[in-house]
């Protein structure tokens, strides 16, 4: 790896292509730093011909949503031979996708909220889960055209909303508590971070631009439930085979956790989250930026 050429993935051209140029640059930042031969690959462009021409060895994705988290750059890469961070076609797929996610979780016991899911034609459909509910797109990230409905009349639109960024729509309950985010590194759970914001919702504005108004790390929780939440972390992670770096989503009370959604590629901006759960354990950005670019092929195994 130390003589290898990394081309760090960021941009292409789904909705969240600000946050991915923003994490792709404090990447390549942390590897040029750390002595790796590194150079940005904005997917945007003819990025085949740029690997070509770079002459690039290994991929680090730090792609946000489709196109990049979905599975299909880890399927082309496979195919032209170029090892990448991060989980592989299959668990990549999976996890972008919500209501996917949650069948596995509830068939493998993982506690998660309950839900209902809307496919295109059946947006009218009856609702049979009691307010206030959660209204998220299927396929895409950064809470982006998710709604929190607490009145009858507001149900409507919110599904418009979700349906206007993916004609799959999940509904879930409203977990009443507090957001919690766990990073997995290496099959090995980090710290457990409780996010504490001021409406209560930890929207996009919230993850990328204004931050939280506190994040505690480690989480004021006892032992034995910070154990329990790692190890459900860690457990979602290995359903889905998921590796490399990974955070896993949790709302709950401080006794009981859901799991809301796992993030595949998770940010690595200023108010980031798995670089805190690192930090939690004792990392730093630059030693979980490597760490992560060590696990290099795994997904594809």
């Amino acid at each position: 790896m130390s003589e290898a050429k990394v081309g760090i993935f960021m941009g292409g051209r789904s909705a969240e292509r600000e946050v991915s140029l923003t994490t792709g640059q404090a990447v390549l930042e942390a590897l040029v730093q750390s002595g790796v031969n590194a150079v940005g690959v904005d997917t945007a462009g003819d990025w085949p011909d740029q690997i070509r021409k770079d002459n690039i060895d290994v991929a680090f994705i730090a792609l946000h949503g489709r196109g990049g988290e979905d599975g299909t750059i880890q399927g082309a890469l496979e195919l032209m031979g170029i090892p990448y961070t991060g989980p592989g076609v299959m668990a990549s797929a999976l996890a972008m996708d919500k209501i996917q996610t949650k069948r596995i979780l509830t068939a493998c016991g993982i506690p998660t909220p309950p839900c209902q899911f809307l496919e295109p034609g059946e947006y009218d459909k009856e609702i049979n889960l009691p307010l206030p509910l959660v209204v998220k797109p299927s396929r895409e990230g950064s809470t982006i055209g998710v709604s929190i409905v607490r009145e009858e009349g507001q149900l409507s639109k919110a599904i418009t909303t979700a349906a206007s960024h993916d004609p799959y729509v999940l509904i879930e309950s409203f977990v009443d508590g507090d957001d919690y985010t766990v990073g997995v590194l290496n099959d090995e759970p980090l710290a457990v971070v409780k996010i504490v914001t001021e409406t209560g919702f930890y929207d996009y504005n919230t993850k990328y631009v204004t931050g939280a108004q506190e994040y505690l790390v480690p989480a004021p929780l006892d032992a034995e439930t910070t154990g329990k939440v790692r190890q459900v972390a860690l457990q979602t992670c290995r359903v889905l085979r998921c590796c490399g770096g990974v955070r896993v989503d949790f709302r709950g009370n401080g006794r009981e956790f859901s799991v809301l959604e796992v993030n595949t590629i998770p940010g690595m901006t200023p108010t980031s989250l798995l670089p805190k759960s690192a930090a939690g354990v004792g990392m730093d950005f630059a030693g979980l930026v490597m760490k992560m670019l060590k696990t290099a092929g795994e997904g594809s195994r």
